[in-house]
């Protein structure tokens, strides 16, 4: 019982909103000490993940100086100007067009968005345009709160939408720590039940994005009727 002390660290470093980095790193090393290993041995294994799984990283860092120029030279700015010429566009229908593009994609194995490449200099810049082009510049809070459920957004799509998808890591992982507890499950099996979960995400996604509206809707107007007042 006391081996799984790291889900309860990453618990409450989530819940104080520490570094992610270092709250899943305190944990694995906390979860190796009281499991028997010595503090050396943790590192190492640290040190092997790393080098075993560094290549997943390289698409990252290599989009990274791409995506850093082309925001240097105005995307998001062309970003929010071409939403803004779209009529009726708010800041919901905006994230839940991405959503809907990012399941669908990730259930048919495209990885087509991500954080850096998509999320940060496009789609939160186009949600805010959208919301500023309807009731004008908005404060830093909704600001905010727009860039959090286009982090989500992106999150609900790919991990939701790649759990239908038969060959993704997710479900290759799953299948075989089935396998190695002697539960012979099929990947066709886990891939159907993912899709009911995908579309229950998909229209919660849909009543939050909606909230969100109404939410600046209210603030705006209640910005809008204090300056009158």
């Amino acid at each position: 019982m006391i081996k799984l002390i790291g889900i309860l660290i990453v618990a409450v470093g989530f819940g104080f909103r520490l570094n992610t980095l270092l709250v899943v790193m305190a944990a694995g090393v906390v979860t190796g000490l009281v499991s028997g290993m010595s503090f050396n041995e943790v590192m190492t294994q640290f040190g092997q993940v790393f080098i075993d799984n560094r290549y997943m990283s390289l698409p990252i860092i290599l989009s990274l100086p791409v995506i850093g120029l082309l925001e240097r030279h105005g995307l998001k700015e062309r970003a929010e100007v071409l939403i803004k010429k779209a009529k009726g566009a708010t800041a919901g229908k905006v994230l839940m067009s991405y959503l809907l593009i990012r399941e669908l994609s990730a259930s048919l194995g495209l990885n087509i968005g991500g954080h850096p490449q998509t999320v940060r200099p496009l789609v939160a810049p186009m949600a805010e345009g959208a919301a500023a082009a309807k009731h004008g510049e908005l404060p830093e809070k909704l600001q905010d709160d727009i860039k959090a459920h286009a982090a989500a957004s992106e999150n609900v799509g790919w991990f939701f939408g790649e759990d239908i998808f038969i060959a993704t890591g997710a479900i290759l992982l799953m299948k075989g720590f089935y396998d190695s507890v002697g539960m012979h499950v099929s990947v066709w099996d886990m891939a159907l039940w993912g899709i009911p979960t995908a579309v229950s995400a998909f229209f919660l996604s849909w009543w939050r994005f909606r909230m969100m509206d109404k939410r600046i809707q209210k603030a705006m107007a209640k910005k809008e009727i204090s300056k009158i007042a």
